[in-house]
């Protein structure tokens, strides 16, 4: 078993803002600290509609030895279903899952919409070594098309497609000056394979350039 890295494995407090001092977690309540792996989280964004869930699929297969594929919406459910700006509850719940998978040894590819300013501010993020961003995007009349022709279940009316693209558009405008940067790539012509070897090749390099999934600890 993993334990929540918010749970102190000495005394059971749980933090709301957890602490990390020289790569070791740091219990505000009894001073215990303990060490834990600090891996890179790998957020594939974009819009509904750019290529995220059938990207997915296909990249866990690339990257079995290496990361852990995972799709942001099975626990877009119950209390985490919120009308939240930022949906900070369900967002929390994620990266706090996320950091726990890290203890594995691998890191994650978190696939679902998300924008820097909705992980970047959250306690939680302390549990990442970085959180790097790679936004799937689309032209809007290819991303109109696709969201309207999903099945009935997924509910895509006018009005959600509408503040689909207007985020499509906003990511699109403004990924260079987010905190940290968006990298964009758009969908609209490009075949499967080719969207799948994009993403494979960016999760790779970011690696390569640190000590590996299999870091010491902290």
């Amino acid at each position: 078993m993993v334990l929540d890295l918010k749970i102190c494995p000495a005394c059971g407090d749980r933090a709301e803002r957890p602490q990390v001092e020289s790569g070791l977690l740091v219990c505000a309540e009894c001073a215990h600290r303990w060490p834990f792996r600090r891996l890179p989280l790998f957020a594939l964004t974009g819009p509904s509609g750019a290529g995220k869930s059938t990207v997915g699929p296909l990249l866990a297969r690339r990257l079995g030895d290496l990361a852990l594929v995972v799709e942001q919406d099975v626990l877009w459910t119950g209390a985490l279903r919120d009308d939240v700006p930022g949906h900070p509850a369900f967002r929390s719940t994620w990266l706090r899952m996320a950091a726990m998978l890290h203890q594995n040894g691998r890191p994650v590819v978190l696939c679902g919409t998300v924008a820097p300013p909705e992980f970047e501010r959250l306690p939680e993020r302390v549990f990442f070594s970085g959180i790097h961003y790679l936004a799937l995007v689309s032209e809007p009349d290819a991303l109109r098309k696709r969201l309207l022709a999903r099945p009935a279940w997924r509910e895509w009316d006018e009005e959600r497609v509408e503040e689909m693209l207007e985020f499509n558009e906003w990511l699109q405008r403004e990924a260079p000056s987010l905190d940290p940067p968006v990298e964009v790539f758009d969908t609209t012509r490009i075949p499967v394979d080719a969207a799948v070897d994009h993403v494979e090749a960016w999760v790779r390099g970011l690696l390569s350039g640190t000590q590996g999934p299999n870091a010491a600890l902290g």
